[in-house]
């Protein structure tokens, strides 16, 4: 065991990513009605997380929040003490083709219902499907927003993008509006390690946390991808997180790990997302799972929000700084 006194800080988050949402980045009918999990998997989270004695950040869909049916279960995060961000409005990956106005509102919309139902104002944002552009920073700077978490830093991209097509029910003109998806090569060239977005002659921006892929190798170790591996290996997986752990502390990496709803939830529970990766597991195996990868996390860090790492940043000299014309 780490001596807690020594413990880097490391941030945890979970993307609310709701049935609907998968079911229409899939092309999946029905999506419309915007069929939901919510009232299954928050509670399912929520105990999780109070019983390893954990505070996280929860990146909120705007479109879920502006529901009733589901204000009961987004008011209960905020009511448990957890960090509430911003996930977008619509939960459209992408949303680094969006016009300026089309991004000011997506986000203004989300703010306004997030709030709502939360008592929160967010200050950090995620795009969903890791989307990013220079227009997103800019209006995020504008609305006073502290961080965002929307970089993967991976060579991966493109191979995750060619998974999605071939899995998918897309007609030509929706994969056209995807043909950037998950970014391209030069996404694995950006930092692992946080670092502050220039977006005015002064150098102020605002931090960028990335979601940690492996030092050194760059691929990536967020739980998802654990879970899947775990489909052939529970061992291998296991052994693969334990070894992305390893090298964050070896190259002084403060992580950020991300979570997602179906981690939580197994084919026992939602059989119309079968297609998604290792949801042929049961629910209790994949929280079985999480829990033994928590207890490696924490062992190494202490894990906290990723509002609490970005004021932890604000604190720190000689941050790298990033000029996003650069780079989006």
């Amino acid at each position: 065991m780490v001596s807690t006194r020594t413990k880097p800080l490391a941030s945890l988050s979970l993307d609310l990513d709701n049935q609907w949402s998968y079911m229409k980045t899939h092309g999946d009918a029905g999506w419309e009605s915007f069929p939901s999990y919510l009232d299954i998997v928050v509670p399912r989270v929520l105990e999780f997380l109070e019983k390893h004695g954990l505070k996280i950040t929860f990146f909120i869909v705007g479109q879920d929040a502006a529901l009733p049916n589901n204000y009961s279960s987004i008011r209960s995060i905020a009511d448990a003490g957890h960090e509430i961000g911003n996930h977008s409005f619509n939960h459209e990956p992408w949303l680094h083709v969006y016009s300026e106005q089309q991004i000011e509102t997506e986000l203004s919309r989300a703010e306004e219902q997030i709030e709502r139902v939360t008592g929160q104002s967010p200050i950090g944002f995620r795009g969903p499907g890791y989307s990013l552009s220079l227009s997103v920073l800019q209006i995020l700077f504008q609305h006073g927003y502290q961080y965002d978490a929307s970089t993967l830093p991976t060579f991966l991209g493109p191979l995750a993008r060619a998974y999605y097509f071939m899995t998918t029910k897309l007609a030509p003109e929706e994969k056209e509006n995807r043909k950037l998806l998950f970014g391209a090569l030069r996404e694995g060239l950006k930092p692992i390690k946080p670092y502050q977005w220039k977006l005015d002659k002064y150098n102020s921006g605002i931090f960028e946390i990335p979601v940690t892929t492996m030092p050194l190798f760059r691929i990536p170790f967020h739980v998802s991808y654990i879970m899947y591996i775990s489909r052939f290996s529970r061992i291998l997986a296991l052994s693969y997180f334990r070894i992305a752990v390893w090298l964050c502390r070896l190259t002084h990496t403060s992580p950020s790990l991300l979570l997602h709803p179906l981690d939580f939830l197994g084919c026992d529970d939602v059989k119309e997302l079968s297609f998604f990766p290792a949801m042929n597991l049961l629910s209790a195996e994949k929280i079985e799972l999480v829990s033994e990868l928590m207890k490696i996390y924490a062992n190494s860090f202490t894990i906290v929000p990723l509002g609490q790492a970005a004021h932890a940043l604000s604190q720190k000299q000689g941050l790298l700084v990033m000029d996003p014309v650069l780079w989006l």
